[in-house]
């Protein structure tokens, strides 16, 4: 369940209205990086929404999660399925949703949320028992 959900379409519209105007150049705000649009591309899930600077093509919704938990998996784009999967087996940590354009390379923090199991404050829960060969 999401808790803690920040919404960041006020931001998104007041800088979309800067680009259209003028006042912003297309170039400072369509600017993914190659890392990015590969998440896009792998672990991205398609929007309902065309891209609000070159309306070529649906946005594409990536997922990023963060947690000091996680360990080598913090700071990596996970598909819908895993991220069911992260929240049914680890402590609580942040989802990022960004969306980007794979045509223009706009890109934006639209959503976070915290998923995972609560963790009370000087608590810290056991890792699970990892299995041996010989079990």
């Amino acid at each position: 369940m999401q808790r803690q959900v920040v919404d960041y379409a006020l931001q998104r519209r007041a800088l979309l209205a800067e680009v259209h105007s003028g006042r912003t150049g297309v170039s400072s705000v369509c600017d993914a990086g190659p890392y990015l649009l590969r998440a896009a591309k792998f672990h991205g899930r398609q929007a309902s929404t065309d891209c609000p600077v070159c309306r070529k093509e649906k946005l594409t919704l990536v997922s990023w999660v963060f947690g000091d938990r996680l360990g080598p998996v913090s700071g990596s784009a996970r598909m819908p399925e895993e991220l069911v999967r992260l929240a049914a087996t680890q402590d609580e940590f942040t989802v990022h949703v960004v969306e980007v354009c794979r045509t223009c390379s706009w890109n934006h923090l639209v959503q976070s949320y915290v998923l995972g199991a609560p963790v009370a404050p000087g608590t810290r829960r056991r890792a699970p028992r990892r299995r041996t060969a010989s079990e």
